[in-house]
This record gives structure tokens, sequence and C-alpha cells, in this order.
């Protein structure tokens, strides 16, 4: 007679592993923090970039752009693609870790922020995470080539700078902006009119033998706001 299935990996509580290879993710987390439901500054929603895997992504928007500096012309919003960290395995856009932290970049940064979501392992092996962040890139690029003639409002040519696009990625997430980097590069034409001009890695999480100083960074409890807390200052 078989023995029962038994936990071999538990993280947390919020994701378990069985001997069997049955994978339990906890639906009721508790966070240490509330999600901001409602900002004034800034608005946000969800829209679907990958269809076939049912991946989302959150938009954040400036609800009054200060887009006319002092010359009086026009100016553009930069944009700014967050990925989310969580050992890979962890984390989504609606978490409070990303979403306040991106809810914070709109505001302070005066940017369009994007945070897509990513297929998770262990039911999705490594590259999987990456593909849906090029998938995102792509989908960015879409956007902006008005493929099929449609593309979201909140992403309005006249009012995003598609030319000035950078990538943050925090923990795991910065070592997904790490293979995006390695990918595309900075200013490389492959996702014309999208251009790439940086990667910003915020503690990566490599996972090797030996750690990496970033590694020995912030909680990761609280490593987004950690890491803007002590080394930015946002507008709230």
């Amino acid at each position: 007679m078989g023995s029962f299935p038994h936990i071999v990996e538990d993280c947390l509580g919020v994701l378990q592993v069985l001997s069997d290879g049955t994978v339990f993710r906890s639906k009721t987390i508790q966070f240490n923090m509330p999600v901001i439901h409602h900002q004034n500054s800034v608005d946000f929603k969800d829209a679907m970039f990958d269809k076939t895997h049912n991946l989302h992504l959150r938009i954040y928007k400036p609800a009054s752009a200060s887009n006319f500096p002092p010359n009086g012309r026009p100016r553009k919003l930069p944009i700014v693609v967050f990925i989310h960290g969580g050992g890979f395995c962890l984390g989504s856009r609606t978490w409070p870790t990303c979403h306040n932290s991106c809810l914070r970049f709109a505001s302070g940064l005066n940017a369009v922020v994007i945070a897509p979501d990513y297929r998770l392992a262990p039911e999705h092996r490594l590259p999987a995470a990456m593909d849906d962040a090029a998938s995102a890139m792509r989908w960015l690029q879409s956007q902006a080539l008005r493929e099929n003639g449609v593309s979201d409002a909140w992403l309005n040519s006249a009012e995003v700078d598609f030319d000035q696009v950078f990538v943050l990625g925090d923990s795991s997430g910065g070592n997904i902006a790490h293979h995006l980097a390695v990918r595309l590069g900075a200013g490389s034409t492959e996702l014309a009119p999208v251009r790439v001009r940086g990667y910003v890695l915020l503690a990566p999480f490599f996972g090797g033998v030996v750690r990496t100083r970033s590694e020995s960074g912030p909680s990761e409890a609280l490593l987004n706001l950690d890491i803007l807390d002590r080394y930015f200052v946002m507008v709230p």
C-alpha cells in the first residue's frame, strides 16, 4: 500500500507542493499592508495581453498628467514596465507589494506604468516567465503600431511616448528584466516603434550557490516599498 501524498515544499503556506506533484495555492493570503484601491492622482485598469495563456497586465496612468513644462509645449508620458518578484513562483499585479508601488511610480515619475503578470512555477517551468515578459513587450509594440486598427485608449501615441520605455523588475522580476535586456538590449529596433532606453534591476534574484549582495537586501515581504522608501522620494 502506497503512502498518502505529503508536503515536500512549503512556501509560507501560500504555495505547497506534494510528493505526488500536486500544487496547492492559497486563495486567502493575509498581507501585512492594505491594497490601495483608489488614488485620486492615478487611474488604473486591467487588460489582457496574452489570450493563449490568459495573462493580464495592469495599466496605471496619472489622472491629470502634468505634461506641460514651463515652455508650454506638451510632453508625452514615458512608459515604465514593472515586473513583480516572488521567486518565479509567487506574486501578481494585484498584490499590494506590486500594485501600491506601481501607483507611486506613476504618480512620482509622471509616467504610464504597465505591470504584467506571468506564468508561475512550478506549474510552468522557466523560461515561461521570460517568454511571457517578452510577450508583454510585443503587446506594447502592437499598441504602438495600432495593429488591426485597435489600441488601448490609455496608450494614445499623442500622449504616450513609445520611444521612452524603461523596464524595471524587483527580485525575480529583476532577473526577468535582465533576460529581457539580453534578448532586446537598450535601444533595440526589434520592438520598433517601441524603444527600451534602460533597465533597472531592484535587488535582483539570480539564485546562484553564492548569493549576490542584492539578494541580501530588503525583506521579501516589503521588497518594493522598502526600496522606494530607502532610495527614492515619491509623491504620495
